[in-house]
C-alpha cells in the first residue's frame, strides 16, 4: 500500500501515541537525572544504582506488565459501549493489582538479603541495598497509579496519564538535587536521597489520578458505576489470564537485561557503570517506542472489537513503520556521537571510552528492539499474549543470555560479548513476534466479516 493510505493511521496513531510518549520520555529523563546526579556523586554510586535497579527492575516490570492486561479489556468494553462492565473491570483491577503489588514487594525485600551473594564489590552493596529497600516500597503506590493508567487508556485517553507522570516527574527531578547534594538545609543524602525523592513522586501519581476521577464527569461515572458493582471472580480470572502471560513476556525480556547487568559487575566496576551509561541512552529511545506500542494495542483493541480486520491491520502496520524509521535515526545518532554521549555522565575516562564502544552494539540493536515493542503492542490489542511469552523465552533465556555468557567468558570477548547476546535475542524475539501477528491477521481475514 502507498504512503498516502497509510497517512491517515499515522496520524491517528500518533495522535495517541504523543501523550504516552511524553509520559514515558519523562519517566526516562528522572532515570537519567538520577543517574547523572549520582553519576557526579561518584563511580560507584553509579554502579550501585545500576546494579539495584538491574534487580528491582524485573519486580517492576512483572507488575506494570500484569495491569497491562487491563487495557484490551477495558478497550473492548469501550468499543461497544458496555461502560457498567468497564466499571466493574476497574474495580476487580484495583483489588488484583494491590494484592500482586504486596506479594511483589514482599518478594523483592527478601531478594535485598541475598544481593551480598551475587559478585558485585562490597563497596557497591553497601550502597544498593538501602536505595534498593526504598525503590521496593515506591513500588506498591506506583503499581496503583499504573492500574488506573491503563484503565483510563482504554478509554482511549492517554493525556490524564501523562499530565500526572510529568508534573510528578518535575517534582522527582527537584527533590533529586535536594536531598543528593543537601540543599536547603537538608543533608546531602546521595543513592538514598534519589530513592527518597522516587518514593515521594510515586506516592503522589495515584492521589492525583483519584481526584481526578472525582472532578472528571466522564470519568466520575465509572466511580458512580463502581459502587454498583460487585467483585467478579471471572473478570479477576480473565485479568490473571492476559495479565500473566504479558507480564511473563516483560519478566522474561528485562531478566535477560538484569542477568547481563550481573555479568557486568562480575568483570568489574567499570564496565557496570559503562552498561549503565549506554542501556540508560537506549532506555530513552526504548520508552518512545512503548509510547507508540501502548497507543497501538489501543488502536488495534478498539478496531478489533468492531470486527474491522482490515483498518486494524493497517493501524499496527503504520506504528511498525513509524518505529522502524525512528529507531533507525537514533542508531546512526548513538554511532556518530558515540563518544561525546558518555560525557553527560561520567568523567571517568575508561567508563567513557568502554561505555563508546557499547553504543556501537546499542545502534544495532536499535531496530530489532522497536520492532519486537510494537508488535508485542499489536499482539496486547489482540489479547493474544500467551504465544507471545514461550517467543520470549526462547529469544532471551535460551539464545540471549546463553550466548552472552558464552561470548564474555568463554571466549573472552568481555562487556561486548554480553551486548551482542542482547543484539540476537531482540532480533529473534522481533521476527517471531511479527510472524504471529501475520498468521492471526490472517485466520481473522478469512473469516469474511466486516471491513470498512
Amino acid at each position: 500500500m502507498s504512503f498516502r493510505n497509510y497517512l491517515p493511521f499515522y496520524k491517528r496513531n500518533l495522535k495517541v501515541a504523543l501523550p504516552v510518549i511524553l509520559s514515558q520520555a519523562g519517566q526516562v529523563l528522572v532515570q537519567q537525572v538520577d543517574n547523572m546526579m549520582v553519576g557526579r556523586v561518584g563511580t560507584t554510586e553509579l554502579a550501585a544504582v545500576s546494579f539495584a535497579n538491574s534487580i528491582f527492575i524485573v519486580g517492576m516490570v512483572m507488575g506494570m506488565g500484569f495491569t497491562f492486561g487491563l487495557t484490551p479489556l477495558t478497550g473492548h468494553e469501550y468499543a461497544i459501549g458496555n461502560h457498567k462492565k468497564a466499571s466493574s473491570l476497574f474495580r476487580n483491577s484495583l483489588l488484583t493489582h494491590f494484592a500482586m503489588a504486596i506479594a511483589l514487594a514482599l518478594v523483592l525485600l527478601s531478594v535485598s538479603f541475598f544481593m551480598k551473594y551475587m559478585g558485585q564489590p562490597p563497596q557497591v552493596i553497601a550502597e544498593a541495598v538501602p536505595y534498593f529497600r526504598i525503590l521496593v516500597i515506591s513500588m506498591i503506590p506506583f503499581l496503583m497509579f499504573f492500574t488506573f493508567k491503563q484503565f483510563t487508556e482504554g478509554l482511549g485517553n492517554t493525556a490524564l496519564a501523562m499530565y500526572i507522570t510529568l508534573s510528578a516527574n518535575a517534582l522527582n527531578i527537584l527533590l533529586n538535587y535536594i536531598l543528593i547534594f543537601g540543599k536547603l538545609g537538608f543533608p546531602a543524602l546521595g543513592v538514598m536521597g534519589a530513592g527518597y525523592a522516587s518514593l515521594t513522586a510515586r506516592t503522589l501519581m495515584p492521589l492525583l489520578f483519584f481526584i481526578i476521577y472525582l472532578k472528571k464527569d466522564w470519568l466520575k461515572r465509572y466511580f458512580i458505576l463502581l459502587r454498583k458493582t460487585t467483585f467478579n471472580k471471572k473478570q479477576i480470572k480473565d485479568l490473571i489470564q492476559i495479565g500473566y502471560p504479558i507480564s511473563g513476556q516483560m519478566l522474561l525480556e528485562v531478566s535477560a537485561f538484569a542477568l547481563s547487568g550481573v555479568m557486568m559487575g562480575w568483570i568489574g566496576e567499570v564496565p557496570l557503570a559503562a552498561h549503565q551509561i549506554a542501556l540508560g541512552l537506549a532506555s530513552v529511545t526504548f520508552m518512545i517506542v512503548t509510547g507508540i506500542a501502548s497507543a497501538t494495542t489501543i488502536r488495534v483493541s478498539h478496531q478489533y472489537s468492531r470486527q474491522n480486520y482490515k483498518n486494524m491491520y493497517k493501524a499496527a502496520m503504520a506504528s511498525l513503520h513509524l518505529v522502524l524509521a525512528f529507531m533507525t535515526t537514533t542508531a546512526l545518532i548513538f554511532l556518530i556521537f558515540r563518544g561525546s554521549l558518555p560525557m553527560i555522565y561520567s568523567q571517568n575516562p575508561e567508563v567513557i571510552a568502554l561505555a563508546s564502544q557499547l553504543l556501537i552494539m546499542a545502534a544495532i540493536f536499535q531496530v530489532f528492539d522497536g520492532m519486537q515493542v510494537v508488535m508485542l503492542g499489536v499482539l496486547r490489542g489482540l489479547a493474544d499474549v500467551k504465544q507471545a511469552m514461550f517467543y520470549a523465552f526462547f529469544a532471551y533465556l535460551v539464545v540471549n543470555i546463553p550466548l552472552a555468557y558464552l561470548l564474555a567468558f568463554t571466549f573472552e570477548v568481555g562487556p561486548i560479548g554480553i551486548w551482542t547476546g542482547f543484539v540476537a535475542g531482540l532480533g529473534i524475539a522481533a521476527i517471531l513476534f511479527f510472524i504471529r501477528f501475520r498468521k492471526q491477521y490472517l485466520i481473522l481475514s478469512r473469516k469474511n466479516l466486516s471491513y470498512d
